[in-house]
């Protein structure tokens, strides 16, 4: 795909098509984590900083927008002076700066994609806007030899979706969930049984000490390959109420929820796959962080299918993945003048 600088219109070729490795820096500061990457090619990782706001917000049980804001523009400089420092580059070396523009929430969103639109400014370089969902696609890039068609599993944060992946630019979302997403209904869930915030990397480490079958719980139907998971938060909620003040088994109830979830998004999965006849299969986004998730996805490598997923460390909000999507071209926004959005 062809770029230009923004001061002196130079083209410049990024992606595969281009004869020369492309060092991409991108910035990321969505939610609560400013990070910034710099990425050789899309898939080869040459500095990767995180900056976590977890301890900042566990007090209050959630992210605070404001507060996060804040952080961003404390941490912002600090981190793109230490991937020049860990990747020994300079603004020299840089093909294209790049930052998330949404989903996401707007303060934060603004630091980061502020900061990388200056870094293009000042050093005359392409900018490349990058849509947060496309780039935890993309951490599938990195390390691998993945290409696309391929079908994809996306559970991050607020969404929950089936993707075709039939191109690097060219995605069709085939399902999604009609209410709560599945980061969603592990957080209520998690603050229904008293665990803090963050709620699901806690309730996960639970569950595998849990009974699965403890608790029967329902399997929303729901039409073609949509998900909905406000009735499971529900009946949990009941199942907690019935035990009348006596002591949760919180191990088991934390199992048999995490398995109604990790099935319920296999079976979909698995009959998209079958639908589509492909062969690869990748999950995606900070749930795909989630051990009975990521556990009953691979296990469909014993049916002949290619499983990908992400590094743990890419699973999460970083900037890795949206160097690498800006490098693919995923649904890229070029336009200095891009402005941030909320929602997806």
């Amino acid at each position: 795909m062809q770029k230009h600088t923004l001061f002196s219109e130079k083209t410049v070729t990024i992606g595969t098509d281009s004869d020369n490795d492309n060092y991409i820096m991108a910035l990321e500061s969505s939610c609560d984590e400013t990070a910034c990457a710099i990425v050789k090619n899309g898939r080869q990782v040459i500095a990767n900083i995180v900056a976590s706001q977890i301890k900042t917000h566990e007090k209050y049980g959630g992210v605070i927008p404001e507060i996060a804001a804040r952080e961003h523009l404390d941490a912002v400089n600090i981190i793109i002076d230490e991937a020049f420092e860990q990747s020994g580059l300079t603004p020299d070396d840089i093909t294209a700066f790049s930052a998330t523009v949404g989903p996401g929430l707007v303060g934060c969103l603004l630091v980061g994609l502020n900061a990388a639109k200056t870094l293009a400014l000042v050093h005359d370089k392409p900018f490349i806007g990058v849509n947060h969902l496309n780039a935890h696609l993309c951490a599938n890039y990195i390390d691998t030899d993945l290409k696309p068609p391929f079908m994809a599993l996306l559970v991050s944060g607020g969404h929950t979706q089936i993707i075709d992946v039939e191109s690097y630019s060219k995605q069709t979302i085939l399902g999604e969930t009609i209410d709560d997403a599945v980061g969603e209904a592990y957080d209520k869930v998690a603050r229904l049984i008293g665990l803090p915030y963050p709620g699901g990397p806690r309730l996960d480490k639970l569950a595998q000490i849990g009974n699965p079958k403890a608790f029967e719980l329902p399997q929303a139907k729901v039409d073609g390959y949509n998900f909905s998971f406000s009735g499971l938060k529900t009946a949990v909620l009941r199942l907690v109420k019935s035990f009348d003040g006596k002591e949760l088994p919180v191990n088991d109830i934390c199992a048999s929820f995490q398995e109604c979830v990790s099935a319920t998004l296999v079976k979909k999965l698995k009959k998209a796959l079958v639908e589509k006849g492909y062969k690869q299969v990748v999950i995606a986004g900070g749930d795909a962080a989630n051990s009975e998730i990521r556990r009953k996805v691979f296990d469909l490598e014993n049916e002949g299918y290619k499983v990908f997923a992400p590094a743990m460390k890419y699973c999460t909000d970083n900037a890795a993945m949206v160097a690498s999507c800006a490098y693919f071209n995923t649904n890229t926004y070029d336009d200095i003048d891009v402005e941030v959005f909320s929602r997806a």
